[in-house]
C-alpha cells in the first residue's frame, strides 16, 4: 500500500503520543509524519521508526501536502485548525469534543459503525473515550436484541485529564502519607484516595457535560434516538483505564449465556467472566490493551429483559489513540480515504 502524508495535531500531548506508538505498532503506512503542537511545546523531538521528529508548531501553513491530519488537541485548537487542514486537502480525524455532534460529522467507532466514514465532508470525529469503550462491548448484543434503556456509571482514570493529573494524584498520594497538606490544582478536590463524581462543567440539568456527551454519542453512533440513557461519571485515582458498570435494557429477555456467546465472537471484546476464581475485568491488566474488556455478566434482578456487566478499556488506546488510527485504517480499506484527498492544495 502506498504511503500517506500524516500530521498528528498534539504530538506531544499524553494521547498525542500514544497515536505516535500507534501507528509505529501497527505498520501504518505512513510516507511522512508533521508532528504538530502550540507554540509551547514545539521544538522537542520525539522518536517514530527510529527516527527522532522534531515537533513543530501547529499553525495554518502545517497542513500544507497532508493527507491525514489526526488531531488530539482541545476542542479550541481543533476548531481553529481543523477546516484550514481540510482546505489544504486532508482528512481530518479528530479526538476531541469539536465536531462530535455536528450533525454533518460523522462519529464513528469501527467496531459499530464503519459504513458512516463515507459521507464524511473532510473531518471524521471520533466519540469520548467512556462512549467507546461502552458501544463497542453493547453494539453486538444491540444488533441481536435492541437495546431500550442504559444506566452507566463510569470509573475514569485520570490520564484522560492528561500527564498534569498524572503528576498530581501521585504527588497527592505522597503528601497524604506523609500528613501533609493538599492543595487541588487539575480537580476541584483532592483525587488521590478519593473519588469525585464531577468530571466537566455541571449543565442545567444536573448532569456533567462528561454524562450529557456520553449519553448524546452513544445515540449518534448506535444510530438510535430512542434508547433512554441515564450516565454519572466518576473521576477515580487510577492512572490508566477507564471502568464502567453497566445496566441494560433489552427489548426481550437475554441469558449472561447468550451475552458471554456473542460478545466471545464480536471484534474487539473480551470477555473475561469466572466469579468464581475473581476472574473478571480490571483498569490495572487491561493497560496497554487494545480490548474492550467485559465481565461479570449477569441478570438485573430488578428487571426481566434487563442484563448487568462490568466493561474495562484502556481509555489512552481504544479510548483515544487507536480508536482514531482505526478510522484511517478503515476510510482507506474502503476507499472513502484516499492520496487523492492531498490535491485539493
Amino acid at each position: 500500500m502506498e504511503g500517506f502524508n500524516i500530521a498528528v495535531v498534539g504530538a506531544t500531548e499524553i494521547v498525542g503520543q500514544e497515536i505516535i506508538k500507534v501507528l509505529e505498532q501497527r505498520k501504518f503506512p505512513v510516507a511522512s509524519i508533521r508532528l504538530l503542537a502550540p507554540e509551547y511545546s514545539s521544538g522537542m523531538k520525539i522518536l517514530f521508526n527510529h527516527k527522532r521528529i522534531e515537533v513543530r508548531e501547529a499553525q495554518p501553513g502545517a497542513f500544507r501536502d497532508v493527507d491525514i491530519a489526526l488531531f488530539s488537541a482541545d476542542a479550541d485548537v481543533s476548531r481553529r485548525l481543523s477546516p484550514l487542514a481540510v482546505g489544504a486537502g486532508a482528512v481530518v480525524i479528530d479526538n476531541s469534543s469539536a465536531f462530535r455532534m455536528n450533525p454533518t460529522v460523522p462519529l464513528v467507532v469501527p467496531e459499530v459503525n464503519p459504513g458512516d466514514i463515507e459521507w464524511h465532508k473532510g473531518i471524521i470525529a471520533s466519540p469520548n473515550c467512556s462512549t467507546i469503550q461502552m458501544v463497542v462491548a453493547l453494539y453486538p448484543l444491540h444488533k441481536i436484541n435492541p437495546i431500550k434503556r442504559i444506566v452507566v456509571s463510569t470509573y475514569e482514570s485520570v490520564s484522560s485529564s492528561g500527564g498534569a493529573a498524572l503528576r498530581e494524584v501521585t504527588n497527592q498520594a505522597r503528601l497524604v502519607l506523609e500528613g501533609r497538606r493538599i492543595c487541588p490544582h487539575v480537580y476541584s478536590h483532592q483525587i488521590a484516595f478519593n473519588v469525585l463524581p464531577e468530571i466537566g462543567v455541571f449543565l442545567d440539568n444536573g448532569y456533567t457535560k462528561e454524562e450529557q456527551q456520553m449519553m448524546e454519542e452513544t445515540r449518534k453512533t448506535l444510530h438510535t434516538e430512542d434508547i433512554a440513557i441515564s450516565a454519572t461519571c466518576v473521576r477515580v485515582p487510577v492512572y490508566f483505564g477507564h471502568s464502567e458498570a453497566v445496566n441494560v435494557e433489552f427489548n426481550s429477555p437475554i441469558t449472561p449465556e447468550e451475552a458471554r456467546k456473542i460478545l466471545a465472537q464480536a471484534p474487539g471484546v473480551r470477555v473475561l467472566d469466572d466469579p468464581t476464581v475473581s476472574f473478571y475485568p480490571q483498569p490495572w491488566a487491561a493497560s496497554g490493551s487494545d480490548h474492550v474488556f467485559v465481565g461479570r455478566i449477569r441478570k438485573d434482578i430488578s428487571h426481566l429483559d434487563g442484563l448487568v456487566m462490568w466493561i474495562v478499556a484502556d481509555n489512552l488506546r481504544k479510548g483515544g489513540a487507536l480508536n482514531v488510527v482505526q478510522i484511517a485504517e478503515e476510510g482507506i480499506g474502503r476507499g472513502w480515504i484516499s492520496l487523492k484527498e492531498s490535491l485539493a492544495s
